[in-house]
């Protein structure tokens, strides 16, 4: 995995260095200025939160779940991978949402950079929500491919089955995530993903501690995905977009 990473590092700085893309990297002669960044960090240094929200609600779930025994871990897993399989997937969008809709805030065209931004996440939603379905219908497509243990299977079926059908909302979320970059208001957004985290925090441990039934942790899950895409959505709505 280092060397992997190393690798898709390397690659594209040597690309941008050797002059043949349109902006070309050249290291000699930068001049470190305090407002560029001001200026990157003002979004990014709140936008890392998201993917320490992403990965902590996983880490949460996982805890919770371990609670039930190595097998509904097991299972938990199988599923969660699809759910992180989501993030590349709606990234793809999302990286060309904030360009898009960052010319169109630049120039002075909030209305139709949020349009773009709306576009944009309805194609995240339908793309993951297409997926979620399939998995949701027939959760031995994804859940087969790791494991012929009967029990790891019912466990990973049931919370495909579950967890599945909200799949949707989590790229609706996630892709507003990334528009919002574009217009510089991510703040709404990243809460979104701190109240996901909240509810899967706080319901979760309420449903392990009280000795319920697995199937209401998943759903604990697909409601926390649920009420991420509508914050995030209320916060792109609500936000002023102009100029």
């Amino acid at each position: 995995m280092v060397c992997g990473a190393t690798f898709g590092a390397i690659v594209p700085a040597a690309w941008l260095a050797w002059g043949r893309a349109r902006v070309r990297l050249r290291i000699a002669g930068v001049a470190l200025r305090r407002a560029l960044f001001r200026d990157i960090l003002s979004v990014g240094a709140v936008a890392c939160l998201s993917s320490l929200q992403t990965v902590l609600t996983v880490v949460v779930l996982s805890g919770l779940v371990a609670r039930y025994g190595t097998t509904a871990l097991a299972g938990y897993g199988i599923g969660a991978r699809l759910e992180f399989l989501q993030i590349p997937l709606v990234f793809g969008i999302g990286a060309a949402l904030v360009r898009a809709v960052g010319v169109n805030y630049g120039a002075g065209n909030g209305a139709r950079a949020k349009r773009v931004a709306w576009v944009g996440a309805l194609a995240a939603a339908g793309v993951t929500g297409a997926i979620g379905l399939v998995v949701a219908i027939a959760p031995s497509l994804w859940a087969g491919m790791f494991t012929a243990d009967v029990a790891v299977l019912e466990t990973a079926s049931r919370y495909l089955r579950i967890a599945g059908p909200c799949y949707g909302f989590f790229g609706l979320g996630l892709a507003l995530y990334f528009a919002s970059q574009g217009a510089r208001k991510v703040l709404g957004p990243v809460l979104a993903g701190t109240l996901r985290l909240a509810i899967v925090a706080l319901f979760g441990l309420l449903v392990a501690t009280r000795g319920l039934e697995l199937d209401w942790l998943f759903a604990v899950v697909a409601g926390a995905m649920l009420a991420y895409a509508a914050f995030a959505a209320a916060a792109v709505a609500s936000s002023n977009w102009g100029r």
